[in-house]
Order: structure tokens, then sequence, then C-alpha cells
């Protein structure tokens, strides 16, 4: 009967129920009809217990850093040095989006802070210039997944806690793929503007100018590398690492580029409390969930069903990326990758795939699900941010989500991609 839990979840996730109570209900109900009062017990011990964690830890701090970063007027740098590099071609302020939304993921890791510090930015300027509001949102939105893919990123730690994996081989794992998708809408950008005769933004820069902008951005810039390079030198732990990231984005945004007024510190904390409190409780009620999934034997169960479907890895790969693809239509990727995790992860590694390789790709698929219609929560961000209806952003997203599950299949099907930078660093087998 345990083995109900998934299909009463979903029910309660399309009654309108949120899916923090969903997490603890559904098992619940399920385990009380079940005659296991004791295990619920357990159930609830674990909410606090999966919050309970060191490397948890570093989501709030990272969080809080790219809080302090946008607050500082780091984002407006970042854009001013996107522009000084890509505003003089075709469809410029496009690229402009994309290119910041990469270089902002070295700071945050947040899809959902992306779309709202750069689309409150960038849409009104792209509408500006005559892009139409709907297509600025779209092109925002499906640029913002790069958050959580190039590092530092959220779900990754959440995937290595959950999974007991390295932190640092999924950072350096996730850097190519998300440089990638990057590529891959400027390709798509470019070839719509030629199309379309989309706006130039603006003249070409002298190398002067950009060495100006160059040095605006340097110290933002400066995050990933300082973070990254502590991890892999082993200076500190991603958790400490993310201390850092604190401690630096307040003397550059307090001391170095005073942007940062302390009167705003109180604001700035509370956003990021708010915001750690909700993915927080999201990871233990999802490792209230994971109990329920090892009492029912799901894994198991699973693990049997697909084997009779093929012993393929290769078919098995496409097959689980379609469940994925469809799982992020409708669930967060945090909730999404500690449910499913357990459940898919040994059955893969058992098939010879590296469980390094299925953690990036789990990620990434579920990170594109964060734009992905119907329920891509960053679909509803960019939709409050640019006043446009998510119905219209959802029908301009298409053409983005078709280059990035393109992405998904390339680094699924050529392992290379996301596990040479960990494999030469000897983050990986």
């Amino acid at each position: 009967m345990l083995v109900l839990f998934l299909p009463v979840f979903l029910f309660f996730l399309m009654v309108g129920l949120p899916v923090f109570f969903g997490l603890l209900f559904a098992p619940g109900i399920l385990l009380w009809l079940n005659g296991q009062e004791r295990d619920i017990t357990l159930l609830y011990r674990n909410l606090y217990n999966g919050m309970d964690s060191f490397p948890l830890m570093a989501i709030p701090f990272f969080m809080l850093a790219g809080e302090l970063m946008n607050r500082g007027g780091i984002t407006l740098r970042l854009v001013e040095f996107s522009q000084a590099l890509m505003g003089h071609f075709r469809g410029g302020l496009a690229h402009v989006n994309i290119l910041s939304s990469m270089l902002f993921a070295g700071l945050s890791g947040s899809a959902v802070a992306d779309t709202s510090a750069l689309g409150s930015m960038l849409i009104p300027a792209m509408e500006k210039q005559g892009y139409t509001r709907r297509f600025a949102a779209a092109i925002t939105a499906a640029s913002s997944v790069i958050g959580p893919i190039i590092p530092p990123s959220g779900i990754m730690i959440i995937y290595a806690y959950v999974m007991g994996e390295s932190v640092a081989a999924l950072f350096l794992a996730g850097i190519v793929p998300g440089i990638l998708v990057g590529l891959g809408l400027m390709v798509l950008v470019k070839l719509m503007a030629d199309r379309y005769d989309f706006p130039v933004a603006s003249r070409r820069h002298t190398w002067a100018e950009r060495g100006q902008a160059s040095l605006k951005a340097f110290f933002p810039l400066m995050t990933p590398v300082i973070i990254l390079g502590g991890i892999l030198t082993g200076v500190f732990t991603p958790t400490e690492a993310a201390a850092v990231a604190v401690a630096y984005a307040l003397i550059i945004g307090i001391f170095v580029l005073r942007t940062l007024k302390i009167s705003e510190l109180g604001d700035v904390l509370s956003k990021a409390g708010i915001t750690s409190a909700v993915v927080l409780l999201l990871v233990g009620a999802a490792m209230s969930f994971k109990t329920v999934v090892s009492l029912s034997h799901a894994p198991e169960l699973l693990a049997d069903f697909i084997l009779t479907l093929t012993e393929n890895p290769l078919l098995l790969l496409f097959l689980i990326n379609l469940l994925l693809f469809a799982v992020g239509m409708f669930l967060d990727a945090g909730p999404a990758i500690i449910i499913l995790g357990p459940i898919l992860g040994p059955v893969f590694t058992s098939l010879g795939v590296d469980s390094v390789h299925f953690a990036i790709i789990m990620c990434v698929n579920l990170t594109v699900g964060l734009a992905t219609p119907p329920m891509g929560l960053v679909l509803f961000v960019a939709a409050s941010v640019s006043g446009e209806k998510v119905e219209t952003i959802s029908k301009a997203i298409l053409p983005f989500l078709a280059v990035e599950i393109f992405v998904i299949m390339l680094i699924t099907f050529v392992p290379e991609i996301s596990m040479t930078i960990p494999r030469l660093t000897g983050f990986a087998d």
C-alpha cells in the first residue's frame, strides 16, 4: 500500500496543496492507514533531521551572498560588462541577457534570483528597444536556468547531500554544460535576430571602454574564482566557501565599491532568510518523504520494472530524461532530486553509468524544468517581473526550451562534456 505515496502526493499537488504539506501529508496518511503509527513519528522527526546538516548550510549562505551582490549594484556592473562585449551585435540585448545570466550564475546559483534581478533591469530595456515583452520575459526565464548549472549551485549541494557525492566534483562537472546552454541560446538568438531584424543594443565599444567595464566587473567576477579555487585547493569546504562568499560580498559592497549601505543589511538578511527557510523546509520535508520511499521498497520495484523494459543503458538514459522532463514540469528541482535521486541513482550506477555523470544529467534536466510549462517556477517569476501572462511567456519560451533539451541529450550521450574537468582535476574516476 505504501507504494501509493507518489500518486497521493501528485493528487495533493493537483488540488493545489503546497509542496511542503503534500510531501508530509501523503506518506503520513498512508502510514496511518497501513497501521504504522510508530513510523509517523519517524517521518516527522526526519523533518528536522533533514535540515540539521552542516553541508546544507551552504545554501542559505550562497543565497545571502547573491542577495548582497544584487543589492550592492553588482548586477548592473555585470550587465554593463556584458553590453560592452556583445551589445553591438544584432539582437545585442538578448545576447547581453544570456551572458549576464552566465556571469550571475557564478554569484548566486539560483534561477529565481537571476530572473528577478536581471529581469527587472533587462525586460524593460529590451521592450524599450522594440522587443516584445513576452520575448524579453521568455529569454530571461530561459537563460536563468543556467544559474543552478554553473557553480555554485544550490541543487547540486542538495544532490551531493542526499546521494553522498562530492560537491566539488558536481560543481566542476556543471561548468561546461552551463556554458553549452548559454552558447546554444546565443546561437538561436543569432538566427532569430537575422530573421526578424532584431535591433542593435549599442555601438561597438572601444577596447578602452571594454577595459573600463572589465575593471568595474572585476571584483564581482572574482567571486566564483575564490569559491571554486578555495574548494579545489582544499582551503575550505563548500559550506565554508559559501560563508567566505558572504564575507567577500559584504567587503566589496560596503568598503570597496561602496554601493551597499549598512542600513540595508536588515532587509537583505530578512529576504535571504525567508528564501532560505522555504528551501530548507522543502529539503526537510523531502527527506521525510524519502523515509517512506525506503520503507515502501519503491527503488527496488522501480529498478525491476525499468530493467524489464531494456538493459541498454543508453536507451534507459533516454527514457529517464523523458521522465525527468515530465517531472520538472510539475515539481521543483530540489524536492524532485531528493525524491527521485535515491530511486534512480543506484539503478544507473549498477548499469555502469558514472554517478557524477548521472547527477549532472538529473540536475540539468530538472533545472530546465524550472522554465518548463505549466508549473515552471521561473515562468511565474518572469510573469511577475514583466507583467506578462504565464501562458504567453510559455509559448514564447518553446524554441529556447528546444535548445536546452538538445544540450541535455548531448550531456547524456557524450559523458566527456561533463566529466572531463572533474577527471582532470582528480575529483572523478
